[in-house]
């Protein structure tokens, strides 16, 4: 072994050697010549392959052979094929190609977009990328538009989908033409209430896709802290690439405009879309699809709701399975949170507001990993007919909704359930737990008072967001409302729960000052019971949250703990602090583990 190593070593230290003078020019051609004899030809070397596109990279783009090389190379990446002709380039596909009319200094004159049994159209998109060298923005375009054309099947039956998907994008388009209902000003945006979204019709070089969900971003930001990352959140807008893709179980498809002309509207003023049986159509084996960008993870009950919707079957085998604050970790756009720390246990999540303020945000494992609080990342969409859209995207809006709000408690300062020492240095602290599918509870110890707080968060759809607050006396019946509207406009679990606490610390009076004597035994109690939390570093976090637990087979939102008894004037009962209670609220000795072992679940307390 020894021997065989100190000879592969002799062997690069002579291609090393050998190659040290070679220039790139002369490197990238040596890269090409091997690649074009492989010794199987079905099978491309992957190294080989990956030197190619690394030497891409560097090399400067100064003339018509590298600027050829290059969309060779980006050709072949998306499954293309790649023709010359003189100073033209043509990247092919079965159902579209691409022209690339080139200068001799590398540059590009012209970029022209040809559908199948169509004449070829300038494309201003791909011109202007080409122009300005961005070739990775320009490959991303390309992917997108060979996913569009990328139609399955022998050349009669593609002409037949593409046929069908063209009548599905003109239907999509006059129904995006019509005024949508207006539901809120502030939000009166077709994005978030057109009834098929803001629809990107379908063009020679653009597929059609449609943009059906952006966050809000008044008053998003917490604070200055998480600036960056909330920018990143703020330019996200969720859309859908409508294709046609195979299906293992034939499909009717319209073969016509399921729209008539001149179109008939129903009592809300949209077109009446005509059932396939009553118009053109065909079984074929395939259907349509919604193609997710990004990805949404979805509770299992909006999944069903979504074959519901449709009638088609999403395959379970490709579907994975795990609690939805796992997966809104794991799609998350900042890199340090760790999905892995939520794998049966609590994840516990530290955020910072105005005023130097830092929330902390436990979401226990055990509540969200009940199977009806269990979740999916679904990327694609199948259906069959235009009327499925609608219904589609409103349902895709509601779940946006609730992994908005989710979202917001999940800051990317994450830690384990074992680290009270870095938890500890928040402000307050707040249990966020599954109602059920639509709606979450978050309870926190009131200011000033021993007592719980529990605030529950009901989504009844992606427009209707409703705060309902027990435990808390308030006297004043417009706070549940103003809540409601707050949470509304920033989306923002932890703002909504600062305007709340600075109101109860308003409302709520100070404890009376205690004799000397009283005080100084409060504080070597209060001490005694910090270094038994501090000693507990295991069980810190879990003492709340197993058994605070609501009934497990209570899961829907009339059957809730927080609904059964709704009489706002039945408030928290108070806690006896006798022996003292820790100033820690989650380590045991804490207010809320000292409650649970007097009083049981949660439930009890509404």
């Amino acid at each position: 072994m020894k021997a065989n190593a100190l000879v592969m070593k002799s062997i690069i230290s002579d291609l090393h050697l050998k190659f040290a003078e070679k220039t790139w020019k002369e490197t990238f051609q040596l890269v090409r010549r091997c690649m074009d004899k492989p010794k199987d030809s079905s099978r491309p070397c992957v190294p080989l392959l990956r030197s190619l596109e690394r030497l891409q990279e560097v090399v400067n783009v100064s003339s018509l052979n590298t600027m050829r090389s290059r969309l060779e190379m980006i050709a072949k990446q998306q499954g293309m094929g790649f023709h010359i002709t003189e100073a033209t380039c043509y990247l092919t596909a079965d159902m579209f190609y691409l022209e690339v009319v080139l200068l001799l200094c590398g540059g590009v004159e012209e970029v022209k977009v040809a559908p199948h049994g169509g004449s070829p159209v300038p494309s201003e998109s791909f011109f202007q990328l080409l122009r300005l060298k961005q070739f990775t923005e320009f490959a991303l375009k390309l992917a997108d538009l060979f996913t569009q054309y990328n139609i399955p099947g022998d050349n009669d039956q593609k002409l037949k989908l593409f046929a069908s998907l063209q009548f599905l994008g003109k239907d999509l388009e006059q129904i995006s033409l019509l005024p949508c209902v207006p539901i809120d000003s502030a939000q009166g945006d077709m994005i978030n209430n057109g009834r098929v979204g803001c629809l990107i019709a379908g063009k020679a070089d653009c597929p059609l896709s449609i943009q059906f969900y952006s966050t809000p971003t008044d008053g998003m930001k917490t604070s200055d802290l998480q600036e960056e990352e909330m920018t990143d959140r703020e330019m996200v807008v969720q859309a859908a690439m409508v294709t046609v893709d195979v299906s293992d179980v034939p499909h009717k498809l319209q073969t016509a405009s399921v729209i008539q002309q001149p179109p008939q509207l129903d009592p809300q003023g949209y077109p009446v879309l005509l059932p396939l049986s009553e118009m053109p159509s065909e079984m074929l084996p395939a259907c349509f699809h919604l193609k997710l960008q990004p990805a949404i993870p979805m509770m299992c009950s909006f999944v069903n709701k979504l074959r519901q919707i449709t009638g088609v079957v999403m395959p379970d085998v490709d579907l994975q399975w795990a609690a939805l604050p796992k997966l809104l970790m794991s799609s998350s756009p900042s890199a340090k949170i760790h999905m892995e720390t939520f794998d049966g246990q609590d994840a516990i999540f530290t955020t910072p507001l105005p005023g130097s303020v830092m929330h902390s945000y436990i979401l226990p494992g055990a509540a969200w990993e009940v199977p009806a609080h269990r979740g999916t990342v679904v990327d694609s969409i199948p259906f069959t007919h235009p009327a499925h859209v609608p219904a589609l995207l409103e349902l895709l809006r509601h779940q946006c909704v609730i992994n908005t709000l989710l979202r917001s408690c999940m800051t990317s300062q994450c830690t384990g359930t074992g680290n009270t020492k870095f938890v500890s240095v928040c402000d307050q602290h707040f249990e966020v737990r599954p109602e059920s599918d639509i709606s979450c509870s978050v309870t926190f110890q009131g200011p000033h008072t021993d007592s719980l707080v529990v605030l529950l968060v009901n989504v009844s759809d992606s427009h209707q967001i409703t705060c309902t607050l027990f435990g808390a006396e308030i006297g004043d019946p417009s706070m549940d409302e103003n809540l409601s509207a707050i949470m509304k406009k920033s989306m923002s679990i932890p703002l909504a729960l600062r305007t709340l606490y600075l109101k109860l610390e308003e409302i709520t009076p100070a404890p009376l000052s205690a004799s000397p004597e009283a005080t100084t035994e409060a504080e070597n109690d209060q001490s005694a019971s910090t270094t038994t939390a501090a000693s507990d570093t295991n069980g810190a976090f879990t003492t709340f949250s197993q058994n605070a637990a609501l009934p497990e087979d209570d899961f829907s939102l009339s059957g809730s703990a927080c609904y059964a008894n709704s009489d706002k004037s039945e408030l928290l009962p108070e806690i006896n602090t006798s022996p003292a209670v820790s100033p820690y609220p989650f380590a045991p000795g804490g207010v809320f583990s000292h409650w649970m072992t007097n009083n049981g679940h949660l439930s009890e307390l509404i």
